[in-house]
């Protein structure tokens, strides 16, 4: 943790919620910042056991009027497979949730994608004009094992034809919240980054039964449904009201410079 008095986050313990190779660019600016980036995945991105039903759902993906991805996971998993065996169809249109995902298409060589411009999620993709009228497309989403449901059911119900392209799935590496609730009574935790849902589940099972610690600790989301769910099971939630890591690590400083002014 960084002695500097006059940095925003000195003095501050946050941990990161996210895999390991998605939370580095947000552990990086959390240290520039003067705080303590405390590394704890509640998610692990692995491979498939079996990708026999992904290769047959993209078989023929000129039959398809949209694909739309997820997440970058949804991207590196389902392109670096998929390009090795069939070429991108030129009218094929693509769609992301954000401009993470279309930076990683571009660079499978895919540029033309649809995203939204304020908040990135499927709630904001889905109230693009693209999306809704869908009636008689054919829709592939890819995506990981037993992701959210919203995006496919509500484009069925706008009249698409939606298949699934399941290409990972996601995976606790963590066995207990030991640490986290030992720094927390240490003082050298005072916030934890939770940007999923199965995260946050993922760390609630974690605490289990014993959880004053956390209930004691602000959990910083990056979108309210998230949140609602943390304060569902009496835990104190701030959702970051920009997008990306520079949203995150503002309301991480705003909320630390709320506290010292109280």
């Amino acid at each position: 943790m960084s002695n500097t008095p006059d940095l925003p986050l000195s003095g501050c313990g946050i941990a990161i919620t996210r895999p390991k190779d998605q939370a580095q660019a947000l552990a990086n600016s959390v240290a520039k910042a003067g705080g303590e980036a405390i590394l704890f995945p509640l998610l692990e991105i692995v491979p498939l056991q079996d990708y026999t039903a992904f290769d047959a759902v993209t078989a023929d993906l000129g039959k398809f009027d949209w694909a739309v991805f997820i997440s970058t996971n949804a991207v590196e998993h389902s392109l670096s497979r998929l390009l090795t065996r069939h070429d991108w169809p030129a009218n094929l249109r693509c769609a992301g949730i954000g401009p993470s995902t279309q930076a990683e298409l571009a660079r499978f060589g895919i540029r033309d994608v649809l995203i939204p411009q304020d908040r990135f999620d499927s709630e904001s993709l889905l109230n693009l004009p693209e999306m809704q009228d869908v009636a008689g497309k054919r829709c592939l989403i890819f995506r990981g094992e037993q992701g959210r449901e919203l995006l496919a059911d509500t484009l069925r119900k706008r009249g698409a034809d939606v298949v699934m392209a399941e290409s990972y799935r996601r995976i606790n590496p963590q066995q207990d919240a030991g640490e986290l609730k030992h720094r927390r009574e240490q003082g050298r935790l005072h916030a934890i980054v939770v940007t999923s849902s199965e995260a946050l589940r993922n760390l609630i099972a974690l605490a289990g039964t014993d959880r004053a610690w956390l209930q004691q600790t602000t959990l910083f989301v990056n979108h309210p449904r998230i949140a609602e769910t943390a304060m569902s099971h009496g835990l104190k939630a701030t959702v970051a009201t920009k997008p990306g890591d520079a949203g995150m690590l503002a309301a991480l400083v705003e909320h630390k410079q709320e506290m010292l002014s109280t």
